[in-house]
C-alpha cells in the first residue's frame, strides 16, 4: 500500500503581482545567476550558449596554477622568466591589459597570479603558459583538457588570456561552475580576487571588478572581461548582508563599463532579495516513522540521507507542500541506510524537489513465535501487525 504522509501546506497566500515581478529582465546578452551552496539556478538567459568570454577565461588560467600549487608541483616563490613573446603580445607594447613585465626578467608565481587576477595582465598569463607548458598553445590545450576533467564540457581554450579567437569559447553556466570550483577547492588563494589593487614594476593598478567598490561588504570576486566582440562581462561572487548565502553571477554582452557594474549589482540584489535557502532536514534527522512487517520493531525511522536544503523564492516557501512517499509496511529485515522512500517538496509552479530518505537503524526479522503471532493477528483482523 503506497502512502503519502506529512503533507503540509503551510500557507495559501496569493500575491500574483509579486510573482509577476519575479520574471527578471536584463540588458546583458548572457546572464546566469547561481546559488553557491545548492547550485540552484535563479536566472538563466542563454546560459548554455557558447560565447566569447574575453578575460573571464583567465579563471581557468588561474585554476591550472592553483591546482599545481595544491599538488606541490609549484610554489608561490618559484620564479618564471618573461619572454620577448610575452612582452610583445601581452606587455606594455601590446596596448592590452598588462602587468608591465620587463622582457627577460624573472617574476615569482605569487606576483604573476596577482598580475592575472587583479591587473588582468596578458603578459602574466603568457609567462605562466610558456613556463609551465613550453608554449601558450600547449597551455591552452591543457586548459581544455582540465576543463573536461572538472565537468566543463563545452569550454574550449585557444590561449591563456581570453584574446579574441573564434574557437576560444565558454558558456556563462560553465564560467559560474568554474568560479564555484575555485572557491570550493582553493580557499587559501580565493582572497586574491578581493584585493583592490596591486603594484608591480612601480606601477599601481586597480582591480576592474566594479562590485568590489559598489558592494564592498558583500562582493569578493571574481573577474571582468571585455573585447569588442564580447562586450563587457563579469564573473561575480558575493555574499548576502548576513554572510549566510553566496551567489555567483555571470553576465556578458553589456555595452559599457558603467552598465556592467549597474546590471551586475541589480541582478545580485534581486537574487538576495527574492530567494533564500531553506533547510528542511539535516542529515540523520527523522522524517517519519514507517511501519514494519515481520520485524522485531513495529516501526523504523526514515531519516534524511543528507542535508535537505532548497533554494526557493521567499513567497514560494509560504506555499510549499512537503510529503514523504513510500510503500508501507516495509518488510524486515531492514538495514541501516537502506532507501525507504522519497521526501518531496512541491512548489506552486508544479516544480518538485525529491530527496531520498533511508532507514535510520537496523530492524531484524521476528523469530518463529513472532511469525505465528503476526499470522494469527492477520487471520483475526485482516491487518498486518
Amino acid at each position: 500500500m503506497k502512502k503519502t504522509l506529512l503533507s503540509i501546506v503551510l500557507s495559501c497566500i496569493t500575491l500574483s503581482s509579486v510573482y509577476a515581478q519575479s520574471t527578471f529582465t536584463t540588458t546583458a546578452s548572457h546572464a546566469y545567476l547561481m546559488d553557491y551552496d545548492t547550485g540552484a539556478v535563479l536566472l538563466d538567459k542563454k546560459g548554455e550558449d557558447l560565447m566569447a568570454p574575453a578575460s573571464m577565461s583567465k579563471l581557468m588560467t588561474a585554476y591550472i596554477v592553483f591546482d599545481k600549487l595544491k599538488q606541490g608541483q609549484l610554489s608561490l616563490d618559484d620564479k618564471f622568466t618573461v619572454s620577448e613573446n610575452a612582452w610583445k603580445k601581452g606587455g606594455s607594447k601590446s596596448g592590452s591589459s598588462t602587468m608591465f613585465l620587463n622582457p627577460n626578467s624573472t617574476v615569482t608565481v605569487g606576483d604573476l597570479l596577482k598580475g592575472v587576477i587583479i591587473q588582468s595582465g596578458n603578459d602574466a598569463c603568457i609567462t605562466i603558459a610558456e613556463n609551465l607548458a613550453g608554449s601558450e598553445e600547449n597551455f591552452a590545450a591543457e586548459m581544455t583538457i582540465k576543463a573536461r576533467e572538472i565537468g566543463l564540457e563545452k569550454s574550449t581554450f585557444k590561449n591563456s588570456t581570453g584574446w579574441p579567437n573564434k574557437e576560444h569559447l565558454m558558456t556563462a553556466q560553465e564560467l559560474a561552475l568554474l568560479a564555484r570550483k575555485i572557491i570550493q577547492e582553493f580557499p587559501e588563494y580565493y582572497p586574491l580576487y578581493s584585493e583592490k589593487s596591486f603594484k608591480y614594476n612601480g606601477i599601481k593598478q586597480e582591480n576592474r571588478n566594479p562590485l568590489l567598490y559598489s558592494m564592498p561588504e558583500q562582493a569578493d570576486g571574481m573577474k571582468t572581461g571585455h573585447t569588442e566582440k564580447s562586450g563587457y562581462g563579469l564573473v561575480a561572487s558575493a555574499k548576502s548582508s548576513d554572510g549566510q548565502r553566496r551567489l555567483i553571477l555571470v553576465v556578458n554582452g553589456l555595452k559599457t563599463m558603467k552598465e556592467r557594474g549597474q546590471e551586475a549589482k541589480k541582478i545580485l540584489e534581486w537574487g538576495f532579495r527574492e530567494f533564500d535557502n531553506y533547510t528542511f532536514y539535516e542529515k540523520g534527522n527523522v522524517v517519519e516513522e514507517i511501519p514494519v512487517w515481520m520485524g522485531e520493531k513495529e516501526t523504523v525511522p526514515a531519516v534524511a540521507d543528507d542535508n535537505i536544503v532548497v533554494t526557493m523564492k521567499r513567497l514560494d516557501y509560504l506555499k510549499k507542500k512537503v510529503s514523504i512517499i513510500y510503500d508501507a509496511p516495509v518488510k524486515a529485515p531492514i538495514k541501516k541506510g537502506q532507501r525507504l522512500g522519497t521526501l518531496r517538496i512541491s512548489l506552486p509552479d508544479g516544480q518538485n524537489y525529491d530527496f531520498p530518505v533511508v532507514a535510520g537503524e537496523n530492524v531484524e526479522k521476528v523469530g518463529y513465535f513472532g511469525k505465528i503471532k503476526a499470522a494469527f493477528i492477520y487471520m483475526l483482523t485482516g491487518k498486518e501487525e
